[in-house]
């Protein structure tokens, strides 16, 4: 396996301990810092998030660099981040912090445009690369969750929500990179449209 892959594997084995981290009563204690106050197991995850992230952009990078692109990567760093996002936004949504209609707008775009994907692939075998939209949805997506998880450390001293802002700001351009898919892969219906 390759280090872009491992990499990956590695973003795909953090999921379930970012999850737990955020669920289970483990109370132990809370840190103040620029601003904020965040529960200690929540800090915890909000690291384990931004290395994620982070790891995210390196195994691409690195991929694309020593040519090590594979069907592996290809399937499992967008399930990677898919099941990273998702399971954030719902924790987000359980512990009230991002209302509920948001992360399913948020999901119900991420399985559209997955399905649509495999549409493109199946009819023509052409792969639908990431648009600059989508890739502004991802960093933004990336973003609000970073600083929801810390609550708005930094700009909490300035009294900014910068946190909620990136999340409506994350919004848009879900909706907007899942409209723009759809427009340039409509192709795809037209045997269900005659």
């Amino acid at each position: 396996m390759n280090l872009p892959n491992k990499l990956t594997v590695m973003r795909l084995i953090a999921i379930p301990f970012f999850l737990l981290l955020l669920v289970l009563p483990l109370n132990w204690g809370n840190v103040s810092f620029a601003g904020a106050t965040v529960p200690v197991e929540q800090l915890i995850a909000a690291i384990v998030f931004i290395a994620a992230c982070i790891t995210d952009n390196l195994d691409g990078i690195i991929a694309r660099k020593y040519h090590l692109i594979t069907n592996f990567g290809k399937f499992t760093d967008p399930l990677a981040d898919k099941l990273l996002v998702m399971t954030a936004f719902i924790v987000l949504s359980a512990n009230q912090i991002v209302p509920a209609w948001v992360t399913v707008v948020i999901i119900w775009r991420e399985l559209a445009v997955t399905g649509l994907r495999l549409l493109i692939v199946e009819s023509n075998g052409e792969v639908l690369a990431a648009k600059m939209p989508g890739k502004i949805k991802t960093v933004s997506q990336f973003i609000a969750i970073s600083f929801l998880l810390l609550n708005n450390m930094f700009f909490a001293l300035i009294h900014v929500p910068f946190g909620q802002i990136m999340l409506y700001v994350c919004l848009f351009f879900t909706v907007y990179s899942g409209i723009d898919y759809f427009v340039k892969g409509r192709s795809v219906f037209s045997d269900g449209l005659k």
